[in-house]
């Protein structure tokens, strides 16, 4: 089974990211969902990796992927929270 992945970025003034960055790691792991945590932030390699799978070149995070397949960002997250499918939307189920 693959894992989960978590791209965020540490540096960021932009105070909306950072609280949709909080509340998904608030989820995870108040579900106990085991994911990698990716900082993009200053890191190019990791940057370029989620841009790709994402299929975007100015992707930006917070994004969430399984392996190499993108799930979304934080719209596409709190949807599936709202909608009580976030097994469904993870790919865990």
């Amino acid at each position: 089974m693959s894992r989960i992945t978590y791209y965020y970025s540490s540096v960021s003034s932009n105070l909306e990211l950072k609280k949709h960055q909080q509340k998904i790691e608030m989820i995870l792991d108040s579900k106990k969902i085991d994911y990698d945590k990716v900082d993009i932030a200053g890191n190019d390699t990791a940057k370029a990796k989620m841009r790709e799978i994402m299929g975007d070149p100015k992707g930006l995070p917070p994004q969430l992927t399984n392996g190499d397949v993108h799930l979304g960002g934080f719209a596409e997250f709190e949807q599936a929270v709202e909608s009580e499918e976030l097994e469904v939307f993870l790919k865990l189920k």
